[in-house]
């Protein structure tokens, strides 16, 4: 894709979530599986954090995770390219009483050297693949190392090309599920209401190649593979005792192989070399 074709593309995105902000929350707050998603991501990034951490928080949407590490004793810089997403989230903010805590700033994460706030930070985090709304993972990787004091850690939450639970649709006839990360080589269309844009999926090895130079892997885990993803509505409310039998599994082999690599999403955390 070339630089107008990105730029259309960022556009397209930015229309639909900031569209989506305003019902954002109504919409997945209440969702277990995604509640689930989110305490698995957020006990992830905890394990990895220091007391009083500065976090540069990328694609953060209405706050949700801002203003949980902020209630933790942690400052968050919370960018995104959402008009709509920011103003929610600055809502939020000013509701809790968290200003001095969290800060906001419109930039894409594409261009993070066009952020105003350079830090550097402790730590760099994206959760539920924002950065799967890019072909240009690569761009945004390499801003990393300028970004983070030495030892800092990046933690991202990204779609694979393979995801498990998607590829059993096939026995559901459900083929264009089954198959569409196999075939979005040019990006796979996506909609927010009504309104499209193209998304891609990257597995851990694309991240982990990007980074090798100044990054070394902390730690890896797979999530929703063996627990449905969110999008199979209901499971986790009408097959309550099925639901907390995966998860349980689920906790237990979330860093094994194979599962690590075949879930609807991974968390991957990488650290930076002190030299």
């Amino acid at each position: 894709m070339n630089t107008l074709q990105a730029n259309i593309n960022e556009q397209q995105a930015e229309s639909a979530f900031s569209t989506q902000s305003v019902i954002f929350d109504d919409i997945y707050s209440a969702n277990t599986i995604v509640n689930y998603k989110r305490e698995r991501v957020r006990s992830h990034v905890l394990n990895l954090l220091k007391p009083g951490s500065s976090i540069l928080e990328l694609n953060s949407g209405t706050g949700e995770d801002a203003l949980f590490f902020a209630q933790e004793g942690h400052h968050i810089h919370a960018t995104d390219i959402s008009t709509g997403m920011q103003q929610q989230l600055k809502k939020k903010v000013g509701a809790q009483g968290m200003n001095d805590w969290v800060s906001t700033e419109i930039c894409s994460y594409t261009k993070l050297s066009e952020l105003k706030n350079q830090g550097p930070y402790n730590h760099i985090f994206s959760n539920f693949a924002g950065l799967n709304c890019t072909d240009e993972l690569d761009k945004v990787l390499a801003s990393f190392n300028n970004l983070l004091k030495p030892g800092g850690i990046v933690t991202l939450v990204i779609l694979p090309k393979f995801c498990l639970w998607e590829t059993l649709m096939l026995f559901k006839g459900k083929f264009r599920t089954a198959f569409r990360r196999f075939f979005a080589v040019s990006g796979a269309k996506a909609h927010i209401e009504g309104v499209y844009f193209k998304c891609w999926y990257y597995n851990p090895s694309f991240v982990t190649r990007h980074l090798k130079d100044n990054f070394d892997l902390v730690d890896l885990e797979g999530l929703c593979t063996i627990v449905p993803p969110s999008y199979i509505e209901g499971f986790a409310e009408k097959h309550p005792k099925a639901y907390n039998f995966l998860k349980n599994k689920e906790d237990k082999l979330k860093t094994s192989w194979p599962w690590k690599y075949v879930g609807d999403y991974y968390i991957i955390s990488l650290k930076k070399r002190t030299k």
